[in-house]
């Protein structure tokens, strides 16, 4: 199934463009964050560890569906990570990820 098409006015003049022909942008905020991502994430990982969790199986769960019945009471890790924007986490690891394997 085709994505809808919109259309876009430039000058008076009236023309379709394909939703797949355009980049969007996303912008994250320069601000500082108010809470350290990488102990969020680190304090999270070893909770669900300790509980019996797959790590990583239950924070990609969180970060895909916002559901946090994936993260545990324990440790106040629910709480933690749900002060963290998921976009906010999904930049640091992608910026980690690309940093750790650019250096190869």
């Amino acid at each position: 199934m085709d994505m809808p098409d919109f259309v876009e006015r430039e000058s008076g003049v009236q023309k379709t463009v394909s939703s797949f022909d355009n980049t969007m942008q996303f912008n994250f905020s320069e601000e500082p964050m108010d809470v350290d991502v990488r102990e969020v994430l680190l304090a999270v990982y070893d909770a669900l560890q300790e509980k019996g969790y797959n790590p990583i199986n239950q924070i990609v769960g969180y970060l895909l569906s916002g559901d946090p019945a994936y993260i545990p009471r324990h440790k106040d890790a629910r709480n933690m990570i749900r002060k963290v924007d998921r976009d906010e986490l999904i930049e640091e690891l992608v910026k980690f990820y690309l940093r750790t394997h650019r250096e190869e």
